[in-house]
């Protein structure tokens, strides 16, 4: 499976695709980053963008920073850059 790198912002308004920071794509979540809710809200989002289970996306590194290494399914990365390239 892919992997991929994100920038994150936990604590936004909503969660949805910013665009690029600093050349990674970045991606504004609800959630607040106590406990792992802002990944766990991260793999829920990237699931639903991609029509995939959860369980087909895994944080590799990151689990406390901003920047993310993951794992994805390709459709989750097909998604990430229509959305990318539309918007």
């Amino acid at each position: 499976m892919p992997v991929i790198t994100l920038y994150i912002q936990p604590g936004a308004k909503q969660s949805r695709i910013v665009g690029l920071h600093d050349g990674l794509p970045k991606i504004a979540i609800k959630a607040r980053p106590i406990d792992g809710e802002a990944n766990e809200a991260l793999i829920t989002f990237l699931a639903e963008l991609g029509g995939v289970p959860k369980r087909s996306i895994e944080i590799l590194s990151g689990q406390t920073s901003r920047t993310k290494r993951l794992e994805v399914d390709q459709l989750v990365v097909s998604a990430l850059e229509k959305a990318l390239s539309s918007g």
